[in-house]
């Protein structure tokens, strides 16, 4: 084991890796720290987001913290994600018995995406029980409006929230305004805690962190995924196979991704399901073939794969509003050339 003195970390999982437990190792291990841990949730996440919680029970957590502390007793502690009341409580326990030299809390009320993470009461709790015990909170901008219930708009406010926190109960403070960058505050707050825990002082060790943080081109920058080049590699798959196939499944399948993820991506990207970007190209496709053709509605629907005429047409009344007859009574046509032309007596 490393000579140099750990620092616990208690916090989530976060598997993307730009933020919570595993953030906080890489950034306690650039400085040379030994970082130890306690994990209290494990999420469910990409870049695009968290789509699960597991919350870890409070007699695991509170065993992870004593077999820890009890082995190696770290005397910084940091802290991040906690969403339970019952974990709080033996976080609290844990640092009243043991009393670390410094503890810095990190509050994650929201995610970066704008996810509430914590309830009412475990922000009551957050507020009574566990920032009293905090050498130092570093809270970004917008989870201090929601924990003290007060807007800051401006450095009057700023100001008031900082007393505002001190009166419940903690050494100082720290209301960062920096864009909501996926981990910044995890990574910063990580960052104070080697600084404290070679004998800084708080203010010290914030402008160290801050410094070093500064120095590190892009470490921190906010992480991205392939939604974008995946979104477009899918377009093309349903342009290509569409009136073949309207699976959700094998576009996954064709893109080697879980339709879940596929989802995730078109609905951060386009606002729609795959199977309705599925579905729209289909219908474009009919419509052309309605427009341009003198193919009789049963013989459409055999070509595009449908098992009944009846099957068709109520697709089709269900994504234009009219029977595929009627649409194709309409005044605007398609000649064979391809362009749209309106008759004549549509305009007299």
């Amino acid at each position: 084991m490393s000579s140099v003195n750990p620092i616990l970390t208690i916090t989530g999982s976060d598997s993307t890796g730009g933020s919570g437990v595993q953030a906080d190792i890489k950034a306690i291990s650039a400085l040379g720290g030994y970082a130890v841990s306690a994990i209290t949730s494990i999420t469910v996440q990409n870049t695009l987001g968290i789509q699960r919680f597991y919350d870890i029970p409070a007699e695991i957590v509170s065993g992870q913290i004593e077999a820890i502390i009890n082995d190696m007793q770290p005397q910084v502690v940091k802290i991040g994600m906690i969403r339970s009341v019952d974990v709080i409580s033996v976080v609290t326990d844990a640092l009243l018995k043991y009393k670390p030299t410094q503890v810095v809390y990190d509050p994650i009320v929201f995610s970066s995406r704008g996810d509430g993470l914590m309830s009412e009461d475990v922000l009551s709790q957050v507020r009574h029980r566990l920032i009293p015990l905090c050498s130092l909170v570093i809270v970004r901008k917008h989870d201090a409006e929601y924990i003290l219930r007060r807007e800051i708009n401006n450095d009057s406010d700023m100001h008031a929230a900082e007393e505002a926190f001190k009166s419940l109960g903690c050494n100082a403070v720290l209301i960062t305004d920096e864009a909501r960058t996926h981990g910044f505050g995890n990574s910063l707050s990580s960052t104070v805690a080697v600084f404290l825990s070679r004998g800084e002082t708080v203010a010290q060790a914030i402008a160290d962190a801050r410094s070093y943080i500064s120095q590190q081109t892009g470490r921190f920058s906010d992480i991205s995924g392939r939604g974008s080049e995946l979104y477009n590699e899918f377009t093309d798959a349903v342009e290509e196979h569409c009136t073949t196939n309207s699976d959700v499944a094998f576009y996954a399948d064709c893109l080697n991704v879980s339709s879940r993820y596929l989802a995730q991506v078109t609905r951060r990207i386009a606002g729609k399901t795959p199977k309705n970007i599925i579905d729209e190209h289909l219908m474009n496709r009919i419509e052309v073939k309605l427009m341009t053709t003198d193919k009789t509605v049963q013989e459409i629907a055999y070509e595009f794969g449908f098992s009944s005429q009846a099957h068709f047409s109520k697709f089709f009344k269900k994504m234009k509003g009219v029977a595929p007859s009627s649409f194709r009574k309409s005044p605007l046509r398609l000649p064979q050339g391809g362009e749209f032309q309106q008759d004549e007596e549509s305009f007299k």
